[in-house]
Formats: C-alpha cells, structure tokens, sequence
C-alpha cells in the first residue's frame, strides 16, 4: 500500500482510482462494507482501489478539549488499511483552511484536481464541505459534470440489531464489553503505542509490566482484561512478529495513590524479554473485572494471581486470527 499526505502534484500511476471516503476510526465491519462495494468497483474499471480520509480527525478541530476519542491512531489506521490490501492511502491534512473549502470546491480542488477520481464511494450519510453542506446528492451532480460516479452505502445493522458504527463501538468499550466491540470490529479493539519505562512497581511484587501511554486512544473502562500484546516488527509497522499473552490494568492506580493521567499495564505470561522502546499493539481480548483500591500489597498480589488465572482461561477460548499481523 502506498501512502500520500497530500492530493496535490500526485504520480500519474496515484491519480484515477476508485475512492472511500471517510474519517474510517476503527476501520469497522460498516466501514469494510463501504470498501468492499470499492473494490467491486474498482476490479470492474480496472482502477486502483483507495482510501481518502482526514487527519486529525475533525472532531479534534471542531470540538477540541473534549476527552480523547479514537479508536485508532493514525498509524493504527494505516496499519489496518494495509492488512486489507489496499492500494492507495491518501491521509489529508485537515485544519481549519481546508474546512472552510465549500463542497464544489472540495470536489474541484481535491477529487478531481488532485486525485482524478474515477468513481467515488462513501456511507448513505455522509457530508462534507463548509457547513457539512454537500451530502451524496451533491457528490452524483458533480460526478456528472466531472465525470465520475458515486455509490452510497447503506447502514449495516448486526444479527443483534446494533448498527455498525465507531458510536457504538465506542459504548461498548467505554462499557467493559471488548467482546460486543469485537463484533462491531471484525477483530479485537486495540491500543497502539511504544512500551515506555515505568516506576517499577509490578516488579517488586513479582508481577513485571510493560507500560505504554495511552495518547489520543479513547478510554476504556477501567479495569483489568485479558489481553494480547504484538510486538511490531523494527523493519515493517505493518507487520506483528510475535503475539504474547498477558493480562493488563488500564486506569490510575487507585492502589498506589492515582495517577493523574490513565495508563495501561500489560504483565506477559512466560516472556522476559527487554522491549523498552519498541512499537506494540495491545489487543483487548476480554474484560476480568473494574479498577479497584487493595488494602495493601498482599492482597493487591492476591488478586493479580486470580486475574493472570483468569486471563489465561479467557485467551485459551480465544485463540489468536491471523497470528502474522
């Protein structure tokens, strides 16, 4: 896959591609239908099969200082965008300039100027442009005149009745439910970053952690989980080079005073190796129980035990998919 951060002065072999567009946080199963009606398109124009979307993400610009939000970073996003063979990424810089472009602007200036689209496809309710002006009946009046086509997506419901969305995404995990976000996913929900030193506490008491800052990563319930941790191979972000089973806090500690800032703890079962520094992707396989203060350090140890315990019956049910990436 190949990445451009800009629609401008393009190669010509990056231009004339069937195109999604949408902010894609999480690059859930709605999303997938979205980009499964794109390369349908695109095998039948013979055309590259690519990704538009924006960073950061709106919301950031239009409602800053709320809590942090994303699914996915947006190396995550490209992350995932790559294991779905896609051929082109175009990641969009979005500030207040280029939200001030109308929406016949936006599709002169970037669709067609930039990218030479050859047909567009997006979600039934999809908006853009000063004022979220344009919507999908704007998109087919200028694909006519410009000469590309539009398809619009319907929404996906679940058997359970749930419509495929990052809303709902993001309520299931603010709600301890890894599982119900698994669904809506296509795949364990997961929080990106670099291990980073922590104070050593786990150590101490027989219960080693790899630390890693949660940035811009929407918070979870606060709890411990089950999880699964990938270590990112140093030569491709891209690509996992191995999977380690583990058991994780995600929260502040009540135990130790409270941080001021929310971190995850990931304690690995049967590894010992020095990984400070590297890139990791830390899945959330199940939820074991919430955040909560012990009267003291044998009863905090106490506990992990029963949660490593737990955390191992949790993942022995669910074995790893697609081990490789």
């Amino acid at each position: 896959m190949r990445v451009f951060r800009s629609f401008e002065n393009l190669p010509i072999d990056a231009r004339g591609a069937v195109v999604a567009i949408g902010n894609f946080d999480g690059l859930h199963l709605g999303h997938q239908t979205i980009l499964a009606e794109a390369r349908q398109k695109a095998a039948a124009l013979n055309a590259p099969l690519a990704i538009l979307t924006f960073e950061p993400h709106p919301r950031m610009i239009f409602r800053a200082g709320e809590p942090p939000f994303r699914l996915t970073s947006a190396e995550d996003r490209v992350a995932a965008a790559a294991e779905l063979d896609i051929d082109l990424f175009y990641e969009i810089e979005f500030d207040r300039p280029f939200s001030a472009l109308t929406a016949e602007e936006f599709i002169a200036r970037v669709l067609v100027g930039g990218l030479g689209v050859r047909h567009v496809v997006v979600g039934w309710d999809f908006c853009f442009g000063k004022g979220r002006a344009g919507n999908v009946d704007t998109l087919r009046e200028m694909g006519e005149k410009d000469g590309f086509g539009v398809s619009a997506v319907d929404a996906v419901t679940h058997d359970n009745g749930i419509v495929y969305s990052s809303t709902a995404i993001r309520q299931a995990l603010r709600e301890g439910r890894p599982d119900d976000a698994r669904i809506l996913l296509g795949r364990p929900w997961e929080i990106g970053g670099t291990v980073i030193h922590g104070d050593q506490r786990g150590r101490t008491i027989g219960f080693p952690t790899a630390n890693v800052a949660l940035g811009l990563h929407l918070r979870p319930r606060f709890g411990v989980y089950a999880i699964r941790l990938g270590l990112v191979k140093q030569d491709d972000p891209h690509r996992v080079e191995c999977w380690i089973d583990g058991v994780a806090n995600i929260g502040v500690r009540p135990s130790f005073g409270g941080d001021a800032e929310a971190g995850l703890e990931a304690h690995l079962f049967d590894f010992d190796r020095d990984i400070y520094g590297r890139a990791v992707r830390v899945r959330l396989i199940g939820f074991i129980r919430g955040e909560q203060k012990f009267d003291g350090l044998d009863a905090l140890k106490a506990q992990i035990g029963r949660d490593v315990n737990t955390a191992r019956e949790i993942l022995a049910a669910n074995p790893p998919v697609n081990p490789g990436i």
